[in-house]
């Protein structure tokens, strides 16, 4: 494996998952939302407590989540009505292709066997309104 041989890394030269810098852009005290169309469905995070909202389920549903921090963005990870809820935030421009908005986040959702697509913000990481044209 080359990336052993690569200079830097620990004591021994050997670059680890250890030695990656972890995704900071969202710290973990900030709440995250979250929005998706087709089938339009959205919510919020703050640490392990996320609330996932539908057009069938205007209010949400609370879910306890774990939180992974990668070198590329945030996993958070639990279940939704017996199904496997599996949403990861990346930086990234996006849109929802309903509104002017530019969100600073891109998110992808598995829940269950379905994935949905999204974006998200943050207060310290605001969406952005565009110009009409």
């Amino acid at each position: 494996m080359l990336c052993g041989c690569q200079p830097g890394g620990g004591e021994d030269g050997i670059v680890t998952a250890d030695d990656a810098e972890v995704f900071a852009m969202i710290g973990a005290d900030e709440t995250v939302r979250f929005t998706g169309t087709e089938p339009f469905w959205g919510g919020e995070v703050l640490g392990d407590q996320l609330r996932y909202s539908s057009m069938e389920n205007p209010d949400g549903t609370r879910i306890t989540v774990g939180r992974f921090a990668g070198n590329n963005g945030l996993a958070y990870s639990g279940k939704l009505d017996g199904l496997a809820f599996d949403m990861t935030i990346t930086p990234g421009r996006c849109s929802d292709g309903m509104s002017d908005r530019d969100y600073p986040f891109v998110v992808t959702l598995k829940l269950g066997e379905e994935t949905r697509s999204g974006c998200a913000w943050t207060d310290a990481a605001p969406f952005s309104e565009n110009p009409s044209p």
